[in-house]
């Protein structure tokens, strides 16, 4: 048994070694960015829900909240744009990972971009990524030639939790790799979400000795659909759900008002238009609703258990008071409905096992996206708002509140100001691509800061740009719509009949980013 097959059994079988103290420091702040997947802005109890999330509630609650964090609204650009600090399509991943002709959708990372580990390895930092890749299956875009020392990758949109067999039977592979070299995971494997949490931690016990400060990337996959969870976590939520998705979004509604993190004058969107009234279920449907929210909820309550662990093992290893912790979603709730997707394999089986492929579907993921509307692919508020904590003891404000607008593209930079890493004009022979955000340092300090005159998103047709309190967005082949954040963030009052020339004004600006970044007719580009 060679050296790789006995690293991989430590990693899928949770048979690591024990962890010493350490007593080195490091030569400059160490960042570690957590990204959930598929995760809604309600989904933590931070943020008003009702799943145990105590490793991430103490985050918030010594840390500080932005309330108006915005992603890219889809895994593929979402991450693109974390890593590289510029708009999706500026990053090669308009799209998903498929090429579809040009640069901005070429489905991989565009050689002129740098990842945050590509710029901190030349400061001398160790960089480790753990989790869900999904930016790239051609090789210059795998982890190991984009500045990881140290990877464990789930290459694909998403995976069993329990095995590396198929989700689809269009002949797609389920990929992961380990260091850049393909493994396997076994139905005997560790439940994905630990298998993530313990290659990180076994990453920092091997550099805990080590002067040099690190970059950590852990990015879930939960609770990415298929919906499948370890029985005792589900046990946990059996039944919390049998008063249905009205009552959820209710109660999640009133404690994000009462929190502060929503104003009370913003209305609870309407409830999904498809969903069926609860009480018209019989008690059958009731349970079998209940049980994929259950699933849902332990996928969650698995990994803030994992985010518990990485914190614990900070303190171990006294890197605790010199790491920035940032904690986001790639997009919001899905109404992925995978059950009515022919080109997903149907298993049927025990609900929430490695014999189940199923999603919670629309119903849950619009309670999920409360208070506001849509989903996951979307660029209303319901598809691109993130959850999004930031902890930095004796940087940032213990349970502080920021409003300020931001968005992912705000991530490189604010972490080259605090590593103080310059962004080159050029990457290995390639001029790189200017960076389009801002430092979101002075507001981690509790300081007022407009960040942006505008922001932007284009999604398979979906449009949207956000000029100060106001947003116009529409989805593909409909017409725009207007909102006023300020005083309708949830997008109840569409106001585009009343203000027609803000409508066009805005739609101007979208039209001059659009064609900047690469925006293609997304009926023409499939």
């Amino acid at each position: 048994m060679n050296q790789r097959i006995i690293f991989l059994t430590a990693i899928f079988f949770g048979l690591n070694a024990s962890y010493g103290l350490a007593q080195s420091g490091s030569a400059g702040p160490n960042v570690l960015i957590i990204l959930a997947d598929d995760l809604g802005f309600s989904d933590i109890g931070a943020f008003g829900s009702e799943i145990h999330t105590p490793a991430l509630n103490q985050l918030a609650k010594e840390g500080m909240i932005l309330n108006q964090f915005y992603n890219a609204g889809r895994c593929c650009p979402s991450r693109a744009s974390l890593l590289t600090g510029l708009y999706p399509h500026q990053a090669g991943v308009g799209d998903m990972v498929q090429n579809k002709g040009t640069e901005a959708y070429q489905g991989y990372l565009s050689k002129h971009s740098a990842t945050i580990a590509e710029l901190l390895k030349q400061q001398g930092y160790r960089t480790i990524v753990s989790g869900k890749w999904h930016v790239g299956l051609v090789p210059s875009a795998l982890a190991v030639n984009r500045g990881f020392d140290k990877s464990f990758t789930l290459q694909n949109n998403g995976s069993s939790y329990f095995n590396s067999r198929p989700l689809y039977n269009d002949g797609r592979t389920v990929t992961f790799q380990l260091n850049g070299q393909e493994v396997q995971r076994q139905d005997t494997s560790l439940y994905l979400t630990q298998a993530i949490t313990n290659f990180a931690l076994k990453s920092l016990d091997e550099i805990k000795d080590e002067p040099n400060p690190f970059f950590l990337y852990v990015a879930y996959n939960a609770p990415h659909w298929p919906i499948q969870a370890l029985p005792e976590d589900i046990a946990k939520y059996k039944g919390r759900y049998l008063s249905g998705w009205d009552e959820l979004r209710q109660e999640r509604y009133q404690k994000l008002r009462a929190s502060g993190l929503i104003k009370k004058e913003w209305r609870l969107s309407p409830g999904f238009e498809n969903a069926k009234a609860w009480k018209s279920l019989s008690v059958e449907e009731k349970d079998i609703w209940d049980t994929r929210m259950a699933i849902y909820a332990a996928m969650i309550d698995r990994m803030d258990a994992g985010i518990g662990e990485l914190l614990n093992k900070l303190k171990e290893i006294k890197r605790d008071k010199n790491t920035l912790v940032i904690f986001l979603s790639d997009n919001g709730g899905s109404a992925d409905e995978v059950k009515k997707w022919d080109y997903v394999i149907q298993k049927n089986g025990n609900p929430g096992s490695v014999n189940s492929i199923d999603s919670y579907e629309a119903p849950w993921g619009n309670a999920s996206n409360t208070p506001f509307r849509l989903f996951k692919k979307n660029t209303h508020e319901g598809g691109i708002s993130s959850p999004f904590i930031a902890w930095y003891p004796g940087f940032i404000p213990s349970g502080s509140l920021n409003e300020e607008p931001a968005h992912l593209i705000d991530i490189l930079p604010s972490i080259l100001e605090l590593t103080e890493t310059k962004y080159p004009d050029s990457l290995k022979g390639n001029s790189l691509t200017a960076l389009p955000g801002h430092s979101l340092l002075k507001v981690l300090k509790g300081k007022k800061e407009e960040l942006h005159s505008r922001l932007f998103w284009e999604h398979e047709g979906s449009r949207a740009v956000r000029e100060q309190d106001w947003k116009l967005v529409a989805e593909l082949n409909a017409p725009w719509e207007l909102y006023h954040l300020k005083s309708d963030r949830t997008e109840t009052n569409n106001l585009a009949p009343k203000y027609p020339e803000k409508v066009k004004q805005l739609e101007k600006k979208y039209l001059e980013w659009a064609g900047k970044v690469g925006v293609q007719d997304w009926n023409k580009i499939k």
